[in-house]
């Protein structure tokens, strides 16, 4: 199964995180969040959002962005802004790859996507509207990785088996 991270720089909204911590348990992707968080872990709303699945979550701390990539040097790091010259459709996401979102507000800080410009990608949608939900794009970057590699590890099935409805 191929190994995907998502990576929240300096997540604000705890339901969002929440969220995004039931998708990464959902498709095995892990979980890695940069300091300094807009709310505390231990938050009733962060845990509500992620239900019970907590457990089955690789959850990742740091300090800041430069112990993320001390800790985690050979990763393919793809940044997703609505600022990038590229659709996240265009890339071919290699194993070990980290898919990198900023702050609900403000998105990844400008100097960040400037040095790493050929690595950046938007999700398309229309110009009157400012940005996707941070966990919808998680989402949607995550099931792209996912989708190339033919859903390998997941079921492709519900609780009805092969059955046809």
């Amino acid at each position: 199964m191929a190994k995907i991270n998502i990576v929240l720089h300096e997540p604000e909204i705890p339901q969002n995180t929440g969220n995004i911590s039931r998708t990464c348990a959902a498709t095995g992707a892990s979980l890695h969040l940069i300091e300094p968080l807009g709310f505390e872990i231990n938050d009733a709303r962060l845990k509500r959002a992620g239900l019970d699945y907590w457990q089955y979550l690789d959850l990742h701390y740091y300090k800041d962005i430069d112990e993320f990539y001390k800790k985690n040097q050979g990763g393919a790091f793809y940044y997703f802004s609505t600022k990038a010259p590229r659709s996240y459709t265009e890339i071919n996401y290699p194993d070990n790859c980290y898919l990198i979102f900023g702050k609900e507000t403000k998105g990844l800080p400008e100097e960040l996507l400037e040095k790493n410009l050929d690595y950046c990608v938007r999700i398309p949608m229309l110009e009157d509207i400012r940005s996707l939900n941070l966990s919808n794009s998680a989402a949607i970057a995550v099931y792209e990785v996912l989708r190339q590699k033919g859903f390998e590890g997941l079921t492709d099935y519900g609780k009805f088996g092969n059955v046809q409805l």
